[in-house]
């Protein structure tokens, strides 16, 4: 009988327990490389957002929200309010969201101060990221900022986002 995390010619298969806080990884590194390899940079690009989620325990699912949680309600009436302030802001480009923004609106209504330039440069060049990601980084920080109601991006705003890119972070750099 052949094991189920080995093939037939004796290569092993990823356990997919990689980055699981309960359970044990038994992976190499090249083989979570090789893994995490088999999405291309371009496709990567063309993702505004790619976070490792982690597995919710039972407990959680089954017991109440934590304390200042925001509720489901909560949470609906600021991506309401958000993707009005979008609409207002893109009516005259005959788009209605960040996510549609081309390199020209990005720059028209992406604008950032000079501290969260630097810390994208920083995250650009230690993450290699291209001018593709940049700009997704852009868009995704300008809605993190229409979702907190502030009409300017913020470096925590750009923080954020460069934050939701984390298959960039992961065996790319």
């Amino acid at each position: 009988m052949v094991s189920r995390s080995v093939r037939p010619h004796g290569k092993s298969q990823p356990c997919g327990f990689w980055n699981d806080p309960t359970r044990e990884c038994r992976c190499t590194p090249l083989q979570i490389q090789r893994y995490v390899g088999r999405i291309s940079g371009p496709l990567l690009d063309r993702i505004d957002i790619h976070v490792d989620v982690p597995a919710v325990k039972f407990r959680e699912l089954t017991g109440d929200p934590a304390p200042g949680a925001e509720s489901s309600a909560e949470i609906r009436e600021r991506v309401i309010h958000a993707r009005e302030c979008q609409r207002k802001r893109l009516a005259g480009e005959k788009i209605f969201s960040n996510a549609a923004m081309t390199p020209r609106m990005i720059r028209c209504h992406c604008r950032i101060d000079s501290e969260s330039e630097q810390m994208l440069e920083r995250a650009m060049t230690r993450l290699g990221l291209s001018a593709r990601a940049y700009d997704r980084i852009l868009k995704v920080s300008r809605t993190i900022a229409d979702l907190e109601s502030s009409e300017e991006i913020r470096s925590a705003h750009v923080a954020e986002a460069v934050g939701y890119r984390s298959l960039d972070r992961t065996y790319w750099t």
